[in-house]
């Protein structure tokens, strides 16, 4: 259906052409109608469906036909990104409409201009705990109010607004419309409905389905303590202009914020410890591309408004499927094509993105996490592009006596090109230390044993003994967890149960042994099936507990130590 169908005034469908809206999506067909006719409104919405202009614009009309007075709509927001999101949102529907005035009020901004302009805005919008602030010291009567809006309602119980919104709607008149707008339906949003609703009508967007469908999204099975590596070499391989990643926590958005600058991508973290100003700085440098990758919790992403995000990563898999969609749906804007790429680490978490695809009804692509080769390869053919182009549009002409002056030395053109292209390449650090991920093989982790690797060996000058003792210490397992122990040059692998294994990964990530940072992965299939026929191999058994054995493997294959538990 069209905006010019729904009988919105000629100034508001003047403001949707401008800014590009001309057919509405499902919730808008739903909602708009029954808003205008004064319903009072339950809508089950997903980020990315539209749902501020479901309410927005005959919010935006009911105020220019209204007497003027100031109050009559508050909208609720859960916080102050999405406050202001909402804010710019209405100044666009109402930009041709004369009579229409908005106040946004949020923490972290001054109180003196809120109430400057809560003296004269019909239409109010701001976070529970600052409007309790405004009611409290009067500066903000809700006697002319004839609707309250909800926005996220769901994700304002989580934060703790439950008593606020109580205490708002308690105090507003009770004759009034109540429009909630929530992605899922707990039992606390039902009884919210039950006591501050009458008749609502329910308008619901199946599951959000809509918001993925120009979404690519794809997963990886990478050891979580290869988190870090396999998130620096995606994002090195793809390259995107803007991306956002999730973390499920504030500790781990600066943690891993520290660990991209450290390697030279241009990260900055959002979460709700900062202040105003610096949320607002971060969303300054984000948008206008001095930093190019934002990384958030599901909450402090609430209100991101970019249309231009190319790809969301989830580091962490989310808590709730309804985080997932909020998080996805920051990419594939505006007609615009948009991936996501999910981390998963262990049984638990790939658990976690099949029940995702069971909720969205859809495929997240299971792909290999792309190699120091792949990135390389790609680059360099993208690289040979740009020099081609450059040659054909005569760029470096300016540089021609240069090259020539060094050829009158004796140089060669193709010599000097190398160099330049040495000089080049040698300054992008970010995959420094990096190295290529491993795939967790699936179908190892669900039998009875596994074998987990370390990237240490007899190079190193370690034994068994000294490899059991740190995990022991670090991990708290009792010796016999642990089964044979085998010491090849460069690395060593341990039997234990899939269980022992992952516990390992997670407590001894960033391990040192030897005054070296070790890593802790499953085995590959390969060294897993090597490591079994060894053990059926009598010549290499021993009785006694704890025994080390020295073998000389030719052929080429390595020499190595077994621990026998």
């Amino acid at each position: 259906m069209l905006f010019s169908e729904m009988n919105l005034l000629p100034e508001i469908l003047r403001a949707l052409e401008e800014i590009g809206f001309t057919e509405a999506t499902d919730i808008q067909i739903g909602a708009i109608p029954s808003f205008l006719e004064g319903l009072d409104l339950i809508g089950r919405s997903s980020t990315g469906t539209g749902k501020t202009a479901a309410f927005g614009l005959p919010v935006a009309q009911m105020v220019a036909q209204s007497d003027g007075a100031r109050g009559q709509v508050l909208i609720l927001s859960p916080t102050r990104e999405l406050a202001n999101q909402t804010s710019d949102e209405m100044h666009k529907f109402s930009k041709y409409l004369q009579k229409v005035s908005i106040a946004t009020v949020c923490g972290g901004q001054p109180m003196t201009g809120q109430i400057r302009q809560l003296r004269t805005a019909q239409i109010i919008i701001g976070t529970p705990g600052r409007i309790m602030d405004h009611m409290r010291r009067g500066t903000l009567l809700l006697n002319n109010l004839k609707t309250v809006i909800l926005d996220e309602a769901d994700e304002m119980l989580n934060m703790g607004f439950l008593e606020d919104i109580q205490t708002i709607l308690t105090e507003a008149p009770e004759k009034r419309q109540t429009v909630l707008f929530s992605a899922t339906m707990p039992p606390a949003i039902m009884a919210i409905t039950k006591q501050f609703q009458t008749n609502p009508k329910m308008i619901a967007v199946d599951k959000g389905q809509k918001t993925v469908d120009n979404i690519s999204q794809f997963y990886y099975n990478v050891p979580q303590a290869n988190k870090n590596d396999a998130l620096k070499l995606l994002l090195e391989y793809h390259r995107p202009k803007r991306a956002l990643i999730f973390c499920n926590t504030k500790k781990m958005v600066d943690e891993l914020c520290g660990v991209l600058n450290d390697s030279g991508f241009q990260s900055i973290g959002l979460h709700g410890d900062l202040k105003q100003s610096q949320r607002d700085q971060v969303m300054r440098d984000f948008k206008n591309g001095r930093s190019s990758i934002l990384i958030a919790t599901d909450v402090a992403a609430r209100g991101i408004d970019v249309d231009d995000v190319e790809a969301v990563f989830n580091y962490d898999v989310p808590q709730e499927n309804e985080y997932y969609i909020h998080r996805i749906g920051r990419t594939g804007r505006a007609g615009k094509a948009g991936t996501s790429y999910t981390l998963a680490a262990n049984r638990t978490q790939l658990t976690k993105v099949h029940t995702l695809e069971r909720f969205m009804g859809t495929k997240i692509e299971e792909a290999a996490v792309p190699s120091l080769e792949d990135i390389h390869a790609r680059h360099l053919k993208k690289f040979a592009g740009n020099i081609k182009q450059s040659i054909d549009e005569n760029t470096g002409s300016q540089w021609m006596s240069f090259v020539e002056e060094l050829e009158k030395d004796g140089y060669q053109a193709k010599d000097i090109a190398a160099v330049l292209c040495a000089r080049i390449d040698s300054k992008n650090k970010k995959l420094a230390a990096v190295k290529n991920i491993r795939k967790i093989d699936t179908a190892i982790l669900s039998i009875g044993r596994t074998w987990l690797n370390i990237d240490i060996g007899s190079d190193d000058k370690v034994d068994a003994n000294y490899i059991l003792g740190a995990i022991v210490e670090a991990t708290g397992l009792p010796p016999k967890a642990i089964g044979k122990i085998y010491i090849f040059k460069d690395y060593v692998n341990i039997e234990m149960s899939p269980e022992n294994a992952n516990l390992v990964i997670r407590k001894m990530a960033n391990t040192k042994i030897k005054q070296r940072t070790v890593h802790f992965t499953i085995a590959s299939k390969t060294r897993q099936e090597a490591c079994e026929r060894s053990l059926k191999d009598r010549k290499y058994s021993s009785s006694a507990p704890h025994r080390q054995r020295s073998y000389a493997q030719h052929g080429g294959k390595p020499a190595y130590k077994r621990h026998n538990d």
